[in-house]
């Protein structure tokens, strides 16, 4: 057998049609595969690097000041798991923790159902509908303490408008803010108007997303609109059903809104019936300066959170199909 010469062997060989080898240069530089990864880090790197530097370090850092006593004035004291321990033989913690409680199982749900409802609504062929759709998605634009302003002026005791308008109706106004049965409810109530212009884009994407051409078999084999929701819309928005019912347990338990609707309209009163866990942590942490305290707090409220996602996914197969 001959040897092939170096160079052959260097950049390669190949043999054309009439059976006779010819040198191939290899390739110089990265492949066609290699310059899209890397195209791709670079995309990437700049959202990789803010998430690092202002999310992960910030939560290792939170994550060990939950170790120590930290008076906001630059002296630590390790202390090992006390402030963990206070956690379960404080009494507000807890109050704090099923308020909590109360306000995710009413607010996922109620933003569910009125995203998915306000998405089929806005898919219909009717007139003006873009204007409609640009006016239920307006609140998201609006700063959450302009939406808490507007909504104490019109539920602030008896002369405030709703009151008025119950009033007129021949029934007794109510004190909304300032009644611990009510607080609450009305903090959800503010919240479901003010987040489900965006839910309903979400559900509405998720909806043109479905062939038409199932709702025409079904409408020829007699089928009514609340068989083809059951049937046809409802089980293909499965995925979409995952993700938003996913950011809405998240958003619920540590959204933004959690804080600047609360401390806007009720401060966490009446009688702490409104104090959500995230609205605790700052009263620890700005009003009392217990921010070792404040940080076991965000730390358990984040497990919390991993756990509720771990579970959503196995039990939704992460929004899969079956046959996926």
């Amino acid at each position: 057998m001959t040897s092939r010469p170096a160079e052959a062997q260097r950049v390669g060989l190949a043999t054309g049609h009439d059976g006779q080898e010819f040198v191939v240069p290899r390739q110089r530089g990265m492949s066609r595969r290699h310059r899209e990864w890397l195209a791709a880090a670079l995309f990437l790197l700049p959202d990789v690097a803010g998430l690092f530097i202002f999310v992960g370090i910030p939560m290792v850092l939170a994550l060990a000041m939950g170790f120590f006593e930290v008076n906001g004035f630059g002296d630590y004291r390790y202390i090992g798991l006390d402030n963990y321990r206070a956690m379960f033989n404080d009494d507000r913690f807890l109050r704090a923790l099923w308020v909590t409680f109360l306000y995710v199982i009413t607010l996922v749900p109620g933003l569910y159902v009125a995203g998915l409802l306000l998405a089929l609504l806005v898919k219909q062929k009717l007139p003006w509908m873009p204007i409609w759709r640009g006016m239920l998605f307006l609140p998201n634009v609006i700063s959450l303490v302009v939406i808490g302003l507007v909504w104490n002026f019109l539920l602030v005791d008896r002369i405030g408008i709703l009151n008025r308008f119950v009033v007129r109706l021949g029934l007794d106004g109510q004190s909304w803010l300032g009644d611990p049965a009510f607080a609450l409810w009305a903090v959800v109530g503010i919240t479901i108007w003010f987040l489900m212009g965006y839910y309903m884009l979400i559900f509405l994407a998720g909806l043109q997303e479905i062939p038409p051409e199932y709702y025409e078999a079904a409408r020829l084999d007699g089928a009514g609109p609340l068989r083809q929701f059951r049937d046809i819309t409802f089980p293909l928005l499965r995925p979409t059903s995952f993700f938003v019912i996913l950011t809405l347990t998240v958003t619920a338990v540590a959204g933004g809104q959690g804080f600047d609707l609360v401390y806007v309209l009720t401060r966490g009163g009446p009688d702490n019936s409104t104090t959500l866990v995230v609205f605790y942590i700052y009263q620890q942490a700005f009003q009392f300066g217990a921010f070792g305290y404040a940080a076991a707090i965000a730390s358990f409220l984040v497990l919390i959170l991993l756990i509720m996602t771990a579970i959503l996914f196995v039990a939704t197969k992460g929004g899969r199909f079956d046959f996926d």
